[in-house]
């Protein structure tokens, strides 16, 4: 994979990456997003939540401490496979 490679070479293993995921207004958002996350890199995360402006969606940031190029494209994999998630940045 093209972007996987540049992406790897720019980052040096572990190191602090941050995902943004973008979903629908849903109590359930920030659960979910959190037990993919759990199961990939287990830990206490403090997920900041940040509503557009209609309230529409909310952008969820939550950084991690990757040690692998594999982790870092598996949880951008399944994070986009949550139903209500928009987009992962």
């Amino acid at each position: 994979m093209q972007t996987s490679s540049k992406l790897k070479d720019l980052l040096k293993f572990p190191c602090k990456f941050t995902y943004r995921v973008m979903g629908y207004t849903k109590p359930e958002l920030t659960d979910l997003i959190l037990e993919v996350i759990q199961r990939h890199a287990p830990n206490d995360y403090i997920p900041n939540v940040k509503p557009s402006s209609k309230g529409t969606y909310n952008a969820v940031s939550v950084t991690i401490t990757a040690i692998s190029i594999e982790q870092v494209e598996t949880l951008y994999n399944e994070l986009s496979n949550i139903d209500i998630v928009l987009m992962v940045l």
